[in-house]
């Protein structure tokens, strides 16, 4: 079997193992967060970051829910990173922006946070405080899911189907899960361009 068709054969049995259950609860949750008027949080680092930043424009954009990614933010996150420390970029960050218990935080992850083996303590860091002022905790982390699992809400572990490539298919499937939620019938607030334009026929 080649390498691409083990890889893909690999992401249906990701398909099949997924909880669905825990991720309608974090639809329900989503369309709670935004009848409450709450803002949403998406934090992650390195590749997840960037998904951060695509997340954060479909919720705002499709599902109508006030979001942010503080990576998107370069200077400041650079200005706490050199100035205070890469452990508490994120919940300083958080801090000024007065999270409180109407919001809520998104993690993307592969590992989800571990202070004993030094995995994305600003992570864990942030969810502390985020635990502390009441705010809801969701999630699409790899692996065991970390300290995102243990004190989150609702979070999406994505199976384990090869050890050699957690990272890869934790990352994919943190795309797969934002963009079934934003699809998701509870929460899909505006129509996406191109499910709105109609097909042009083409005479030959």
């Amino acid at each position: 079997m080649s390498f691409a068709r083990s890889h893909l054969e690999e992401s249906k049995r990701i398909i099949d193992a997924i909880d669905v259950a825990v991720v309608d609860r974090m639809a329900k949750m989503l369309a709670a967060l935004r009848a409450g008027g709450g803002r949403l949080f998406f934090l992650g680092v390195g590749g997840s970051a960037g998904n951060c930043s695509h997340a954060v424009n479909d919720f705002r954009k499709i599902v109508g829910i006030e979001s942010y990614a503080p990576t998107d933010n370069v200077s400041e996150l650079t200005a706490r990173t050199n100035d205070e420390g890469w452990e508490t970029v994120f919940v300083e960050w958080l801090k000024v922006s007065r999270l409180k218990a109407d919001d809520a935080i998104f993690v993307f992850s592969v590992g989800g946070g571990n202070l004993e083996k030094n995995v994305s303590p600003n992570l864990v860091r942030a969810l502390e405080y985020a635990k502390g002022v009441g705010a809801r905790i969701l999630g699409v982390v790899g692996r065991d899911g970390g300290y995102t699992a243990k004190v989150g809400d609702a979070v999406c572990i994505v199976p384990t189907v090869n050890p050699d490539a957690v990272t890869p298919h934790s990352e994919a499937f943190q795309a797969v899960i934002w963009h079934l939620l934003v699809s998701h019938p509870v929460l899909k607030a505006r129509q996406t361009k191109w499910e709105g334009v109609a097909t042009a026929s083409v005479t030959v």
